[in-house]
């Protein structure tokens, strides 16, 4: 190919186009509007402080290191059966789950949950717990840390519907953090669904659930389907044979705009 042909490819429209910086559309204004024509002054939004190490102001706090007094077991109303050593909130084996006194139904949630050191069994059976929103819909806390398992349960999972988009686990022994926007299932009166639960999360502050709908309640067999209940019901964390350690669990209560 001889100089004059290359540089006519090379000055072709197509080839121009592929080198060219992309253009930024800009949608024209409307001059015949104001602009204090699309300024929006009420309803003013709610104050929250949210100094820097520290949780909002309105949050209500589940654990902060000292009483269980917001928790009870979750198979009657009897004390909740895990301990609290250093702090920490840590599962008793066999002692069976535990749930909050409160109801909730839209909820920002933070969570910060350790797996146990020295790492010991493999895929479910290693650092095995999990989150429960409302009692029905789980996402999965597992020992994640190079230990294959069903990636629809492994950490962080919308447990046996949806995986993360990435495995965000730490170590074992390190402090995992886990912050979630859930939104609640909206049934008609007469039992209807209306809207599926959703579910945002970040494991770790990297982004694992975005926006997922749930398919019903977790269910270990079978296929989830949804069963009509209540606007607000308790926050419950499993007990599955392992002792991991819970820490710093609050939830803020979401007032949403109305679905259509």
């Amino acid at each position: 190919m001889n100089l004059r042909l290359i540089l006519t490819v090379l000055a072709s429209p197509l080839l121009a186009g592929l080198a060219a910086e992309p253009v930024i559309p800009r949608p024209p204004s409307d001059m015949t509007m104001k602009p204090e024509d699309t300024e929006v002054w009420t309803p003013v939004p709610a104050i929250v402080r949210a100094p820097a190490g520290e949780i909002p102001s309105d949050a209500i706090i589940l654990f902060d290191g000292h009483s269980l007094d917001s928790w009870r077991s979750a198979a009657g109303d009897a004390p909740a059966p895990w301990k609290v050593e250093d702090g920490v909130l840590v599962v008793v084996p066999k002692s069976g789950d535990i749930q909050t006194r409160a109801s909730f139904g839209d909820i920002q949630l933070h969570l910060e949950f350790r797996s146990p050191v020295p790492a010991t069994g493999k895929s479910q059976g290693r650092g095995n717990s999990g989150v429960f929103f409302m009692g029905l819909y789980e996402v999965q806390v597992l020992d994640s840390y190079d230990n294959p398992t069903y990636v629809n349960g492994q950490a962080a999972a919308a447990y046996k519907q949806t995986p993360p988009l990435v495995n965000a686990s730490r170590p074992p022994g390190e402090w995992q953090v886990y912050d979630a926007v859930w939104i609640a299932p909206r049934f008609s009166a007469d039992g209807k669904l209306l809207h599926p639960a959703r579910l945002t999360l970040f494991h770790n502050g990297v982004l694992v659930q975005h926006d997922i709908a749930f398919l019903g309640p977790t269910l270990n067999r079978g296929r989830p389907a949804y069963v009509p209940h209540a606007g607000r019901l308790p926050l419950v964390l499993q007990e599955h044979r392992n002792p991991v350690a819970f820490r710093n669990i609050w939830v803020r209560e979401l007032a949403l705009p109305a679905h259509d």
